[in-house]
Parts: structure tokens; C-alpha cells; sequence
């Protein structure tokens, strides 16, 4: 436990961002671009901390030519503002593509363009974040009358442990592979999230058959990518439907995306939450881009006119048993409606089976027993994403991800995220007093 903060004369931020994915990107711009509207005492101070050595999303599925499935105009800023100069618009300007991309009349640029979008942004706050730098431990400061007012953030940086203090923490840690929990991942069994970085490292000789598990985006994906990189290669998808689903993008049901269906669900009771993400899983989970649905059929049907096979759907089927061989994995097919067994031989088994959010209270440590839960047991978060705290806690947690279950269905995604950090914002605004310390500490901390 942290003694009071006069006791150490340790600066203080406002906030500490952990991770600096898109979500809290999106948050070092909104910063940025209020504190510029803001005088000196009403700026805020904030750091963040990523462990990846360098701006990152989703790199191994950067498959050439795979378009994203949100608008460009749902970049990091333009949903709160939309004369930012960090905009996809200002991008393309700065690259000199802008004309070129009105040309294509494109809503849906491709996810390399989008990813480079991404690493443009980060490029100019690379003032406010330290990349290969993990947050260890964080750890409740109490104030003279026992209140808890600020968190010590204790972050490994070049082998060392450094101490930052901070009023506030921004969570987004981001997804995690969801794997079926007896898949043990090996050199021949990937979940999709490492697939480009695998393909580079597989031998030529061992990229003839492939297994792809998953009905959703990234499983079509995958298995188109694998059936047009090795034209001699054998490819079985394997799902539990009857066949890939269509996403429903449609104009009406797109508006669970906007910002005030948070409103709508917050507000909303359990039962009716669950009925909305139950009605609307289709444009999200498990489903599949129309036009690439349709490309995927048009391959297995031209091969059947060819009498020539290398697709092959597994539908109503899963994965009855894996086992490692010299050569790959024996993979054991049970196909539901008979219960009928069968067996693929295959170099390389992939699960696209999505991701899930990575558990808060994992990285919370102590101060999750200062967090209310709710009846499931998770933990309770107001509508401006601040985790409700105990009595006494006037330090704020704050959470980007994992706040599906009271927030809705855009908890993870990009739709809503440039709304979201302006929320965020205005709460550490309103709750904080102007600090008179330095942006950070280095004060280094025994190992």
C-alpha cells in the first residue's frame, strides 16, 4: 500500500492510459486537441504505456486486399470532430491521395490503408506514449484520511521498474484469441490473430493442407487467403452452421453503432439488453461480408464444373479430437446430425474463432477489491465508462473494452470510439483538480 502523496513528492498525472491501441490513441488525440482549446490550469496531463515495441493492430491478418467493415468516417476523431487535422481525410491528403480515393467512391478502405492510417496517427504522439513498456502492478495511494486519491503505476521500461502516479487510469487492453479450451497452440496450431507472421516461418513443402475452424469475417478471410496464396494447397473450413451467414449492415439495424444507442442500452433494463445483443449479433458475430460469401461459393461450385477440388466446406461439423503428428495434426471431424466420424490429414490447423476482451480485473490486482460487481460478477461501469468504486475511491478507473454486457455491442469495435474518449475526457475533466506537477516520474523502483 501507498503512503499519501505529500509523504513521497512523486508527480501526478491525471491519467495514466494503459495500452495504446486505437481506443486509446483515439484518447491521446482527443487530449491533445482539447488541451489546445483549454487555458494552462484546465489542461490535462496524461501518459500511456504500451508493451509492443512499436504501434501495432491486428497485424497478422493485414491479408492483402481485405477491405474493413466500418466506415472511414469512423476514423479516431471525426464522429467528435470533424475539422480535426488527425482525421482518414487528413491522411489521405497528407499522402497525397485524397482525389484517387473520392475516384474509387469507397466507404470501406482496405485494412492495409487503414492500418497505415493508424500508424500515421500514433506517429505524431509518440510524445505521450512508451512503447516496450508493460504495467507490472498498480496499487492504491491513500490520502491522510485513508481516501484512495491517486494509483501508483509501476511499468517495467529497459529492464528496469519505473513508479507514475497518476489521479486516473484508462484501461484498454484490448482482445485475446478466444480458443476452445482444450486447443493447445503448437507449431501447426495457430489461432488466425498470428497468421501472416506463421505463413512467413512455414515451409514451402508444408503449406499443402490447411484446416480453417470459424463461420465468422476473419474465417472466410483465411480460407480465401490460404486457396489463393498456394494454388496447389487442399483447404477444409470447418463450421457448426449450415453455411457462412451474411453480416446484416443494412441502414437501420447500423444504427446500434450510433452513439446514442449507448444511451439506449445503458439505460435499458438486463432483459432488454440481452434481447438486443441477441437480435443484432449478425452484425457483428459470426458473419460474413455478402460479396465474399458469394466469391467463396463461386470457387467451390467453378471447381466442382472443373472436377478439380481443393475447397472443401465441412458444414454442421466440428472438431471432435486433434492430434500432433511428424507432419502436422490429425484432425477428427464429427459431423453433427449423424454423429458420423471422418478424419483430415493437414500441415497447419487454424482457428478463427474470434477474439474475447481481455479480463480488467486480470490487470487491476488489488484495486479490483475496491470495484463493485454486479450480479454476474463483473464489474459495474457508469455511463462514462468509470468502473464503480467503493466508498472512499476518488481515484477513477475508466475502461475502453469490455463493457459489452452495460454499454453495448460497439464496446470493442471502432464505431463509437472517437465519441467514447470525448466521454472519458469530460469525466476526468469534471472530477479533477488542476495538478501542479511535471507530465511524469522516473523514479525507479526495486526490482
Amino acid at each position: 500500500m501507498s503512503t499519501a502523496t505529500e509523504e513521497r513528492d512523486i508527480p501526478v498525472l491525471d491519467f495514466v492510459g494503459i495500452g495504446f491501441g486505437p481506443s486509446n490513441l483515439a484518447l491521446a488525440v482527443a487530449m491533445e486537441e482539447r488541451n489546445q482549446q483549454q487555458p494552462g490550469q484546465r489542461q490535462l496531463r496524461g501518459a500511456f504505456f504500451e508493451k509492443q515495441a512499436r504501434f501495432g493492430w491486428h497485424r497478422g491478418m493485414l491479408i492483402e486486399g481485405t477491405t474493413m467493415q466500418v466506415s472511414f468516417l469512423k476514423d479516431l476523431v471525426t464522429m467528435r470532430n470533424p475539422t480535426s487535422p488527425h482525421s482518414f481525410l487528413c491522411y489521405l491528403q497528407d499522402k497525397g491521395r485524397l482525389a484517387d480515393f473520392i475516384n474509387h467512391k469507397m466507404l470501406f478502405p482496405t485494412r492495409v490503408e487503414f492500418h497505415d492510417y493508424l500508424e500515421w496517427v500514433a506517429g505524431r504522439f509518440e510524445h505521450l506514449v512508451s512503447y516496450d513498456s508493460e504495467v507490472v502492478s498498480l496499487r492504491p495511494v491513500h490520502a491522510a484520511d485513508g481516501a484512495i486519491e491517486h494509483f501508483d503505476v509501476v511499468v517495467r521500461q529497459g529492464g528496469r521498474l519505473v513508479e507514475h502516479r497518476a489521479r486516473n487510469i484508462v484501461l484498454a487492453a484490448g482482445l485475446q484469441p478466444n480458443l476452445p479450451p482444450e486447443v493447445v497452440v503448437s507449431e501447426r496450431v495457430w489461432h488466425n490473430q498470428q497468421l501472416l507472421h506463421r505463413l512467413e516461418e512455414l515451409p514451402e513443402a508444408a503449406a499443402k493442407r490447411f484446416i480453417v475452424v470459424g463461420a465468422g469475417q476473419s474465417a472466410a478471410e483465411t480460407t480465401e487467403y490460404l486457396h489463393r496464396r498456394y494454388a496447389d494447397a487442399q483447404v477444409h473450413a470447418v463450421f457448426a452452421r449450415y453455411g457462412y451467414a451474411p453480416a446484416d449492415d443494412s441502414a437501420f439495424v447500423n444504427g446500434i453503432f450510433d452513439p446514442e444507442a449507448v444511451d439506449y442500452f445503458f439505460s435499458a433494463s438486463d432483459e432488454v439488453k440481452r434481447m438486443l445483443l441477441n437480435y443484432h449479433r449478425g452484425t457483428n458475430y459470426s458473419a460474413v461480408d455478402i460479396d465474399l460469401i458469394d466469391q467463396l461459393y463461386a470457387r467451390v461450385y467453378q471447381e466442382k464444373v472443373r472436377g478439380v477440388h481443393r475447397m472443401h466446406i465441412h458444414k454442421i461439423s466440428r472438431m471432435a479430437e486433434v492430434h500432433a503428428t511428424p507432419n502436422g495434426v490429425r484432425a477428427v471431424l464429427r459431423f453433427l446430425p449423424t454423429g458420423e466420424l471422418s478424419v483430415i490429414e493437414a500441415d497447419v490447423l487454424v482457428y478463427a474463432t474470434g477474439y474475447r476482451p481481455v479480463d480488467p480485473l486480470s490487470l487491476l490486482g488489488e484495486l479490483g477489491e475496491h470495484c463493485l460487481r454486479d450480479e454476474r460478477g463483473e464489474l459495474r461501469v457508469d455511463r462514462d465508462y468509470r468502473v464503480s468504486t467503493q466508498d472512499g475511491v476518488r481515484a477513477g478507473i475508466y475502461l475502453q473494452g469490455a463493457t459489452e454486457s452495460s454499454h453495448g455491442i460497439t464496446s470493442t469495435l471502432l464505431s463509437n470510439t472517437a465519441v467514447r474518449v470525448g466521454e472519458i475526457l469530460d469525466s476526468i475533466l469534471l472530477a479533477t483538480e488542476r495538478p501542479t506537477a511535471s507530465l511524469v516520474t522516473d523514479q525507479a523502483v526495486p526490482a
